[in-house]
């Protein structure tokens, strides 16, 4: 596959990750830990990406707390292509700013917007699809093109985009009307989407130009583009500096989902939507799912027995043996300093126990 013609990819990798903790921490998110193959997902999405985008060509936006540890993995990546936040204002202001710097450096190029904490399978044709989406993208600068993953199953965890009729072809890929947005579903309706075949996963992968973004925040978000101009007047100058941190605290705390995204026009939306081996790893189970091969099989890391043990994740991150007995369906993952243990279902009521940590002597194990 050649080199891409001019396209920026984008990677936001500011997230916490609360529902991977013990492992994912507020000092050391999921991002940034190793995983799989000794790889944090961070550096994994970067590989994924080369070598048709140049080093040059790739972005990572993050928390300024974390950009040492960005620039530790991902040696090779421009020091000024790491993009850090202030403070955390979601991922409006976060999308808005890296647009407002692209739409400043290259407003002709078309930019892939990603994630840091996914997996992916079929990496070749996943690459395939964002470098024809950019040359629609060049061609076709006020749209917006968004990537589905083919449902594996009726997951009511996960956002849902609904499209329409074939429009027009990217080498082998139906290029599609987009309808609507769809949010965790209750378990009949997302039964429904995964057998009507108008329904894909939606990842939050989408290519598009960076000025038509800005255009979006002028029309919907007007005081956040302001402010973005402003940030985009200073970048590239020795004030910018001291602008990002009076300008970005200011920002609204709004997701770029509510800001924009679901309020742009279908009219200048396409969808594009393909088998990936798409997954979102942002819990234990959803980690298990993406990675298990059958569906009573075990997950587990480093010295661990797992006996009459079946469908569970048992990850031991230090030079103890973890064993387990009898189990099915739970969670157990073991750190230096803290240890988890609890059925898969009740994986969201980690975010709600770290919570109680706040203000007690536990706060430190957030």
């Amino acid at each position: 596959m050649a080199k891409t013609s001019s396209m920026k990819a984008v990677i936001f990798a500011g997230g916490v990750g609360t529902r991977m903790w013990p492992l994912s921490r507020k000092k050391t998110p999921k991002q940034f830990e190793k995983i799989i193959k000794n790889k944090s997902t961070l550096e994994l999405t970067v590989d994924r990406l080369r070598p048709e985008f140049p080093f040059n060509d790739i972005y990572v936006s993050t928390g300024i707390q974390y950009k040492s540890i960005i620039k530790k993995q991902l040696p090779r990546i421009p020091k000024n292509n790491i993009i850090g936040e202030p403070v955390m204002k979601d991922v409006a202001p976060a999308v808005g700013y890296l647009m407002a710097i692209l739409a400043k450096k290259s407003p002709n190029d078309p930019v892939v917007i990603l994630w840091s904490d996914h997996l992916m399978k079929h990496v070749d044709r996943f690459k395939k699809i964002i470098i024809e989406g950019g040359k629609y993208i060049r061609k076709n600068s006020d749209k917006f093109l968004f990537i589905g993953q083919k449902p594996r199953f009726a997951n009511q965890n996960l956002g849902w985009i609904e499209y329409g009729k074939k429009i027009d072809q990217l080498d082998g890929f139906d290029v599609r009307e987009f309808k609507d947005w769809h949010y965790r579903p209750d378990q009949k309706t997302a039964n429904k989407y995964f057998k009507d075949g108008k329904h894909a996963w939606n990842p939050g992968y989408f290519v598009v130009n960076p000025v038509t973004v800005l255009e979006k925040y002028k029309k919907y978000t007007p005081k956040m583009y302001t402010k973005l101009l402003e940030l985009q007047k200073s970048y590239g100058t020795l004030r910018h500096k001291s602008k990002l941190k009076k300008i970005y605290p200011t920002f609204k705390k709004v997701s770029f989902d509510d800001a924009i995204l679901t309020k742009v026009p279908d009219t200048q939306a396409v969808v594009v939507t393909a088998d990936l081996g798409w997954s979102d790893i942002g819990t234990w189970e959803a980690l298990k799912e993406a990675l298990q091969k059958t569906p009573t099989q075990n997950l587990t890391k480093g010295k661990t027995v797992c006996f009459n043990t079946e469908n569970s994740v048992v990850y031991n991150y230090t030079d103890q043996l973890v064993a387990s007995i009898d189990l099915d369906d739970m969670v157990v993952v073991v750190t230096d300093d803290a240890i988890l243990v609890c059925p898969q279902k009740s994986i969201p009521n980690i975010k709600k126990m770290l919570n109680t940590f706040d203000g007690t002597d536990l706060e430190k194990y957030r």
